[in-house]
């Protein structure tokens, strides 16, 4: 424990300077005075410190977490900002009050007592005797994110090999087997496994109604962040739902998170053996094969601008076509079609990095010749309501203010339709929505690829909410079953909204789920050798789950053309129970 000088020196003058101590070289202002709020006479005596020497290595003992905020608040009370002779100017005990309360359970962890420099009351003031906040701009948001109130969870904040992946994800599913399980979807290029990890109050299969939803990271190998914010997520909920937080125990209880860490095993690998410090661009970008998986699926895209005005073309579900396969088609992008296919994903992000922006489809612009043209799907109301979504909830993206990585975002609020910021075919976001029901946005998190491991904690602060609010995004619009007048549900379904030229079709046991933002619509469910029966429903803003439409279908001669209307246009009580 590290206690306080029993013989303080006597008081000299009040000397201002300039800040030359390297781990304090990054507050927010550049002289300090001496002697400081310990009453260290010199930048000598500060070094030479027990205190300094604990900031210079917190982060280790800490495995990262609560960095940089313990060391800034630190430095604030070994080099007080320099204001008005000759008293040094305090930092806020507000500021360090929230500190400790997010991050008292690290030291714990450790056996550590907390710090007696960072003693709240006895170095720290309040905001009414003009303090100053030293982590006011350290991440442009507040630390109230740091709730005293939620319970907490020791996560390392480091940077992970593959097989430490492959063991946080195995020790998380074991801590919460009744909630978790790991499974493979298939090995990279280079036989790495390709680990996801879900959660759900029944792991396993499908639930009868309870939506899916995924999350991917790390498909460029050198796009590191998303992948160690996935580590981090899985790690919370499984911690948060032991520890009683109800936001995350009816998260899970109602919903299947499926979670991919990586993508891109191989080509991380090749990113990590530079580190961040050395990684361009580009290495470990692709996969073993030198093949960019964000342009290695099928290109649906191109087919349904070839074929949108022939009148019975189905604008969803479209097949891949056989000339796809004589192609090279990686082991990665092979195993997650796979998984696309076998499970009924309701939304999906892929986590990425290089800007701050939320991009969605189409991401391939419907001009061959425009480079950057607004290419909207039918759902484009509901992507753009996912992509705010997570920019709105995020620390900093949606602000127009927020300084970008090169590329102009003015006036979008951090989101953008993806052609319109730069065209290409075969991405996964395009397949994943002309393929199968699920609606796929892309998470650009922030200009560095490959941040340093300080940054890694700051990271989570500013995406966990963001992340959190996405999941809970997929209980709106309408979700139902469809079934026969036996009461058995009918597979493949389709559900059908006016005005939107894109179906979804029903699960195995005939349930499904529509994205759909607020107002009025008729939905028509319809299926081969059945009637087709539509229903007038009203959504009202703000739902905080998705409201309920069963069908029943009728079984007809496959030669009649029958249609049974049901006009519902009575209030959502009455069409909708909301569950």
């Amino acid at each position: 424990m590290l206690c306080p000088p029993l013989n303080p020196p006597p008081s000299t003058a009040a000397v201002c300077s300039e800040i030359n101590l390297g781990y304090c070289n990054d507050l927010d202002y550049s002289r300090t005075i001496f002697p400081n709020i310990l009453g260290q006479q010199s930048r000598h005596e500060v070094e030479s410190g027990a205190e300094y020497l604990l900031l210079s290595v917190i982060h280790g003992l800490l495995n990262g977490e609560c960095s940089p905020d313990i060391r800034l608040l630190g430095c604030s009370v070994l080099a007080p900002r320099c204001q008005d002779l000759p008293s040094p100017a305090p930092s806020c005990r507000s500021a360090c009050e929230a500190v400790r309360k997010g991050c008292g359970h690290a030291f714990e962890g450790i056996d550590m007592a907390w710090p007696y420099f960072l003693d709240c009351d006895r170095f720290f003031a309040g905001e009414q005797e003009g303090c100053h906040d030293p982590l006011a701009p350290l991440r442009g948001m507040a630390f109230s994110n740091l709730s005293p109130d939620e319970p907490s969870t020791i996560i390392q904040f480091t940077y992970h090999s593959n097989s430490q992946m492959y063991s946080v994800l195995k020790r998380t599913a074991a801590k919460c087997s009744h909630i978790s399980r790991t499974y493979s979807i298939g090995r990279s290029t280079e036989g790495k496994d390709l680990l996801a990890i879900e959660f759900t109050d029944n792991p396993g299969g499908h639930e009868l109604l309870e939506p899916e939803i995924k999350l991917v990271g790390n498909m460029h190998g050198n796009e590191v962040l998303g992948r160690q914010l996935l580590l981090y997520l899985a790690q919370y909920l499984c911690s948060e739902y032991l520890l009683g937080n109800q936001r995350i125990q009816t998260l899970v209880n109602t919903t299947r998170i499926h979670i991919l860490a990586s993508m891109n095993p191989d080509g991380y690998e090749l990113a990590a053996a530079e580190g961040h410090e050395l990684n361009g661009w580009t290495v470990g970008r692709t996969n073993a094969q030198n093949l960019d998986l964000n342009r290695n699926f099928p290109d649906l895209t191109s087919i349904l601008y070839r074929n949108r005005r022939i009148k019975r073309f189905r604008t969803d579900h479209i097949p891949i076509p056989d000339s796809y396969w004589f192609g090279k088609v990686a082991s990665e992008t092979y195993a997650v079609m796979k998984w696309i296919r076998s499970v009924p994903f309701v939304q999906s992000a892929s986590l990425h990095g290089g800007e701050l922006v939320i991009s969605y489809p189409f991401d391939f612009s419907r001009h061959l010749h425009e480079e950057r043209m607004f290419s909207p799907t039918p759902d484009e109301q509901a992507f753009k309501q996912l992509a705010r979504t997570y920019a709105d909830s995020h620390a900093s993206m949606a602000d127009n203010n927020t300084e970008r990585c090169g590329a102009s975002f003015i006036r979008s609020g951090g989101i953008i339709n993806g052609a319109l910021w730069y065209s290409f075919p075969g991405g996964m976001s395009d397949f994943n929505y002309l393929h199968t029901n699920c609606l796929e946005i892309t998470v650009e998190l922030g200009c560095d690829k490959f941040p340093s491991e300080e940054e890694l904690y700051p990271e989570w602060l500013r995406n966990k909410e963001a992340l959190l609010s996405f999941m809970e995004s997929v209980h709106r619009g309408i979700k139902g079953v469809v079934k026969d007048e036996e009461g058995y549900g009918i597979k493949g379904a389709s559900i059908s909204v006016r005005g939107i030229r894109k179906d979804v079709t029903t699960a195995e046991e005939g349930d499904y789920w529509r994205l759909m933002n607020s107002g009025t619509h008729i939905i028509t469910a319809s299926a081969k050798g059945y009637s087709k029966v539509s229903k007038r429903i009203y959504l009202p803003a703000h739902m905080e789950k998705a409201g309920r439409v069963n069908f029943v279908l009728k079984k007809v001669n496959v030669m009649i053309s029958e249609v049974y209307y049901v006009d519902v246009s009575v209030m959502i009580s009455e069409v909708l129970s909301v569950s």
